[in-house]
């Protein structure tokens, strides 16, 4: 378990690829997360990317500024039905291409996204319906 956000931080940016791999698999409190999020912002995307980080931490994030957040959150399998709802109306148009491909997306939310104003979108969207 990552006990710290100094940790994590030194085992994302380390060479050793066991230390690398912890960083993008092992767990940590929610409170480590935050602390990772708010003293090293630009390790959000990377908090993101872990495999085990809680839907908590993902709700958080899914207000960020950083659209490379949001869009790093939208390639996510594990999210809910609230956070797909909430990243297939995203204002950037890549972050809702990103819900459309995304398999785990529930069928009504591709149907919306199949009327989306850009095209790369809902071409993305219908051919997931599609399958």
């Amino acid at each position: 378990m990552i006990i710290s956000a100094e940790e994590f931080v030194k085992l994302r940016e380390s060479e050793n690829p066991d230390e690398y791999q912890r960083a993008a698999c092992e767990e940590a409190s929610d409170d480590v997360w935050m602390k990772v999020i708010y003293n090293y912002p630009d390790m959000k995307k990377w908090v993101v990317y872990n495999k085990t980080v809680p839907l908590s931490v993902l709700y958080f994030l899914s207000d960020d500024s950083d659209s490379s957040v949001r869009s790093a959150i939208a390639d996510k399998r594990k999210l809910d039905r609230a956070l797909f709802e909430k990243l297939s109306k995203d204002k950037v148009d890549t972050i809702r291409h990103r819900i459309a491909v995304n398999k785990k997306t529930p069928k009504d939310i591709l149907k919306v996204l199949s009327c989306d104003e850009e095209e790369f979108v809902r071409n993305a969207a219908l051919k997931r319906l599609a399958r």
